[in-house]
């Protein structure tokens, strides 16, 4: 239902949504310059690099006490975060603007359902930041003795949080170049392990295939549970579109490949370093692949390999959410649904819309460290868990809205059928989503959705009054 009067469909965009650049993968930013636009491999090391974080490095650890059955949560995991990532290829392919599931959401349905996905999408990247900058100061305890004094502590979390602040300010080339390097450097561990774990492979280390003592079905959605946020990120490329060269194909191939990408590397990293530490070392395991690297080629150097990994892991999200966070409220802005500073862009990145983004997450990284307040900081972090799951709906429900619809300029009728299912599959993965972030996190979730309300009730009043004024002139 539209809240605010319908919305026009876009028009259909020209391979160059920026105004036909005078070189190929050129775009004018705001002061008439040129900016470099993403290929197709930044923009699959952009979905990649978003959806390996450093959870990945405790994630084998996390999951073992319910043995190696958490394996087949990974394989149902894995089909329905590519049928999501399907799903953002055709929609980009429909509408290759900046915003992603913003952009998908209020074509379909109208202003209030591109608020309410921009608002949640925009929550989750910056409570993510600074959780992201906090968990890397432990790793980087490992390297440099940090975490004994809480305000160096905190200080150190706010210069990795302000570093990839500072690459997106210099413009889209330097925040592909450091997501590009980033995700190269943190893969040659992971690959490493994953590769090397063949050969030191030992089936006596994999334990019960049952370990918790639940049912089948129970262990698996247990696991499930833990590993269900593993795979936020596959809409990255579809949220820069319009920062990707030739975006109608390249977000839908770069959207799928970085997913099955980060699938392979999570199965196969979880599976060695299951075959390489013994199941009841794992369990109680505050590093699995330092374990892992350590019982693979002996010594104690592990530990320093895997803190180092994890770091260049962390920035290189980092780098990628504040790019994210930045183009979701400049997307909101354009249609005055946000405030219209955060529609200002220079060097092809909305720099307001970093800064907003890097200040909030110091404010509450700083909020953290000044009271202690680990449990609330937590709850946050959980919050976002279930924000993140309502663009997901929101873009999957506008797939099946366009699919249902009968519009002929809108469905390929030979792939219907294949649409409908791929749609129907994401959006179960979707809702499983949010069964996972667990009844605490979608209760204080709902609240901030409901405040974002009063954002929208504000906004669109504003944007209604400005439409009026202008009629009148």
């Amino acid at each position: 239902m539209h809240v605010t009067g319908t919305v026009p469909p876009p028009a259909p965009a020209p391979q160059d949504t920026h105004g036909g650049p005078a070189h190929p993968g050129d775009t004018p930013d705001g002061g008439g310059r040129r900016t470099r636009r993403f290929g197709l491999p930044v923009a699959t090391a952009l979905v990649m690099g978003n959806i390996i974080g450093g959870g990945i490095f405790l994630l084998p650890a996390s999951i073992a006490p319910y043995g190696t059955i958490s394996l087949l949560a990974f394989g149902v995991l894995t089909v329905g975060a590519v049928a999501l990532a399907l799903v953002f290829g055709r929609l980009a392919e429909r509408d290759p603007r900046t915003g992603g599931p913003y952009v998908y959401a209020r074509e379909a349905f109208g202003d209030f359902a591109g608020f309410l996905a921009a608002w949640a999408y925009w929550i989750t990247t910056w409570v993510s930041n600074a959780a992201l900058a906090v968990a890397a100061v432990g790793y980087l305890d490992v390297l440099i003795p940090v975490g004994e004094h809480r305000w160096t502590a905190c200080l150190a979390a706010l210069v990795i949080q302000w570093l990839p602040a500072l690459a997106n300010y210099a413009g889209t080339r330097y925040v592909g170049a450091v997501q590009v390097v980033s995700t190269v450097l943190k893969l040659v561990p992971l690959v490493l392990v994953a590769v090397g774990g063949l050969f030191f492979f030992d089936a006596g280390n994999l334990g019960p295939f049952q370990a918790s003592g639940e049912s089948a079905m129970g262990a698996v959605s247990a696991a499930a549970a833990i590993l269900l946020f593993s795979y936020l990120g596959v809409e990255s490329a579809a949220v820069s579109a319009g920062e990707v060269r030739d975006a109608r194909r390249t977000v839908g191939r770069a959207t799928v490949i970085g997913t099955a990408g980060a699938a392979v590397v999570y199965l196969l990293g979880t599976l060695a370093v299951f075959g390489t530490v013994a199941h009841d070392r794992l369990v109680e395991s505050g590093a699995p692949f330092s374990d892992a690297v350590n019982g693979m080629f002996g010594g104690a150097w592990g530990g320093w390999t895997v803190a180092v990994a994890a770091l260049v892991s962390m920035t290189g999200c980092l780098n990628g959410w504040t790019l994210l966070s930045a183009q979701t409220s400049y997307a909101a802005a354009k249609d005055g649904l946000f405030p219209a500073p955060l529609a200002r862009k220079r060097r092809g990145v909305p720099t307001a819309g970093v800064g907003v983004t890097v200040l909030l997450a110091s404010l509450l990284t700083v909020y953290n460290y000044a009271f202690g307040t680990a449990r609330v900081f937590e709850t946050l972090v959980l919050v976002t868990t279930f924000t993140a799951t309502v663009p997901y709906l929101l873009a999957t429900a506008a797939q099946l809205f366009h699919l249902v619809s009968g519009r002929r300029e809108r469905v390929d009728r030979g792939r219907l059928v294949r649409d409908l299912v791929v749609a129907s599959v994401a959006a179960a993965f979707s809702l499983w989503l949010v069964a996972g972030a667990g009844y605490q996190a979608v209760y204080q979730g709902v609240l901030f959705l409901f405040g974002g309300v009063l954002v929208y009730a504000v906004m669109a009043a504003r944007k209604q009054r400005t439409a009026a004024g202008t009629v009148s002139r």
